[in-house]
C-alpha cells in the first residue's frame, strides 16, 4: 500500500475509534454525574492534571519517540533494533512510574491541601497512583504498533481501555447500590485503574501472539539500556514539552476567572464565562480535531519513515499535500462557525454567550488544526526541541493573554492571545519547516 493509502486508512480507523470514544464518554459523563451529584464530579475531575502531568512525565514523550524510532528501524529492515528499543522504553517508563506511584502516595495529602485545595481529594490521588505503570505498558505498545502503522490494534486498545472503564465502574455501582453501601467518588477512580491494567494486559497478549513478537526475531537484552541513548534525545524535549504544556494550562485554568474578576467580573460570572468558554465554546471548535489528530497520529511514523529512506522529493509532496487538506478543513470549519454559531450555542447549550464565542473563536480553526500537522511533523522529522520551543513560546503568548489582556479587555483579551499564539505558531513551524527542508 502507497504512504498515502496507508495515512488514509490508518486515519480512517483513528477517527472512527476517535468519535466512538467521545460518545461513550459523553455518556459515561452522563453517567456519573447522576450517580455521584455535581460535587462528587468535580472532585473526580480535580485530579485529573495531577494525572495528566504524571502521564506527560512517564509515558507521554516515551511513545512518541519510540513511534518514530521505531518506524526508522523498521524501514531499514532493522526489526530486533526495533523491538529492542521498544523494550529500552518500557523500562525507562516504567521505572519514572512506579517512581510516580510512590511518590503520589506518600505526599498525597500535601498535593490534595496545598495544590488542590481540597483534603477529599487524598483518597483519590492514592487510588489513581496505580494507573500509572499500566498507563505505561499501554502507551509503549501503543508507540511500538504506531511505529509499524498497525491502526487496528492502536484502535482497540483504546477502545478496550474506555469500555472496561465504564463497564467495571456501572458493574461496582449497581453491586453497592444493591447493597444499600453509599457510592464514593473514588469508584470512578478505580475504574480508571481498572481501564489501564485491562489495555495493558490486551496490548502484552496481542504483542506476544503477534509474527513480530517470535522466538526468533526477539532480541537479545544482554544491556536493555543500550538504546536509551537514542530513545532518550527524542523523548526528553517531547516530555519536557508534555510536562510543560500541562503546568501552563494549569495555570491558565486557575488564572482565567482571578484575571476575570480583576476585569471587574464578580467571582460568580467570573466562573460563568469560564465554564461557558472552556465547557461549551472550545469543544465546539476541537470537535474536528477527532480529524486531524488521526492525520497527525499516523503522519508522524511515516514522516520518519520517509526520512530514513532519504527520499526528499517524496517527503517535500506529502507534507504539502496533506497541510493543504488539513488547512481547507479549518477553513471550511472557520466559515461553518462563522455561519451557525449563535444557533449552535443555543441549540445545543442554550446560552448567546457561547455562540458569540463560537463566533470568536471560528477564526482560529485554521491554524488550531495546521499547527497540530506543522507539529507532528516536526517531531517525526526528529525536530523535537524546535516542536518543544515552538510550543513553549505559543504558550507563553496565551499566559500573557491572560495576566495582561484580560484585567483590560475582558475575556477577549484572552481570545485574542489565544488567536495571536496559533498564528505564531503556523509561522515558526513554516519557518523551520522551510529551513530543513531547503538545506
Amino acid at each position: 500500500m502507497s504512504k498515502k493509502g496507508t495515512i488514509i486508512k490508518g486515519t480512517f480507523i483513528l477517527t472512527l475509534t476517535g468519535f466512538l470514544s467521545r460518545v461513550i464518554g459523553f455518556f459515561y459523563r452522563i453517567f456519573l454525574s447522576h450517580t455521584f451529584g455535581e460535587e462528587g464530579v468535580g472532585l473526580y475531575q480535580l485530579i485529573f492534571p495531577v494525572f495528566a502531568l504524571g502521564f506527560s512525565f512517564t509515558a507521554a514523550g516515551i511513545q512518541v519517540a519510540l513511534s518514530r524510532i521505531i518506524a526508522q528501524k523498521v524501514s531499514l529492515g532493522r526489526h530486533r533494533e526495533a523491538k529492542h528499543v521498544l523494550f529500552t522504553g518500557l523500562l525507562i517508563s516504567l521505572t519514572l512510574s512506579i517512581a510516580v506511584t510512590i511518590f503520589l502516595q506518600t505526599n498525597a495529602q500535601w498535593i490534595a491541601v496545598h495544590l488542590l485545595g481540597d483534603i477529599r481529594c487524598i483518597n483519590l490521588l492514592i487510588a489513581m497512583s496505580y494507573a500509572f505503570p499500566f498507563a505505561s505498558v499501554h502507551s509503549c505498545v501503543c508507540g511500538y504498533y504506531l511505529g509499524l502503522k498497525n491502526t487496528k490494534e492502536l484502535a482497540l486498545s483504546q477502545l478496550v481501555e474506555q469500555t472496561v472503564r465504564v463497564a467495571s465502574v456501572y458493574i461496582i455501582c449497581t453491586i453497592m447500590l444493591k447493597q444499600n453501601i453509599a457510592l464514593p467518588v473514588t469508584v470512578a477512580v478505580f475504574g480508571l485503574v481498572i481501564g489501564d491494567v485491562a489495555a495493558a494486559f490486551y496490548c502484552i497478549l496481542t504483542f506476544s501472539k503477534s509474527k513480530t513478537a517470535s522466538a526468533r526475531s526477539m532480541p537479545t537484552l544482554t544491556n536493555p539500556f543500550s538504546g536509551a541513548k537514542e530513545l532518550l534525545v527524542h523523548s526528553v524535549p517531547l516530555t519536557a514539552n508534555r510536562v510543560l504544556l500541562n503546568i501552563l494550562q494549569s495555570i491558565e485554568a486557575v488564572s482565567i476567572p482571578g484575571c476575570l474578576m480583576l476585569a471587574g467580573f464578580s467571582n460568580s460570572n467570573a466562573l460563568s464565562i469560564y465554564g461557558v468558554l472552556t465547557g461549551m465554546a472550545l469543544p465546539c471548535i476541537l470537535f474536528p480535531s477527532a480529524v486531524t489528530s488521526s492525520v497527525s497520529t499516523m503522519l508522524l511514523p511515516t514522516i520518519a519513515e520517509i526520512q530514513a529512506t532519504n527520499n526528499r522529493q517524496t517527503l517535500i509532496r506529502l507534507i504539502r499535500q496533506v497541510t493543504a487538506c488539513v488547512f481547507a478543513l479549518g477553513c471550511l470549519c472557520t466559515l461553518f462557525f462563522l455561519l451557525t454559531g449563535n444557533f449552535v450555542g443555543n441549540l445545543l447549550f442554550h446560552s448567546t454567550t457561547a455562540g458569540k464565542f463560537i463566533i470568536t473563536l471560528a477564526w482560529i480553526c485554521p491554524f488550531l488544526y495546521t499547527n497540530t500537522t506543522f507539529i507532528s511533523v516536526l517531531n517525526g522529522l526528529g525536530k523535537t526541541t524546535s516542536s518543544f520551543l515552538i510550543n513553549t513560546i505559543g504558550l507563553c503568548i496565551r499566559i500573557g493573554g491572560v495576566f495582561f489582556l484580560i484585567p483590560v479587555f475582558g475575556i477577549a483579551g484572552y481570545l485574542w492571545g489565544l488567536l495571536g499564539s496559533q498564528f505564531l505558531i503556523s509561522s515558526l513551524c513554516i519557518c523551520c519547516l522551510k529551513k530543513y527542508l531547503s538545506s
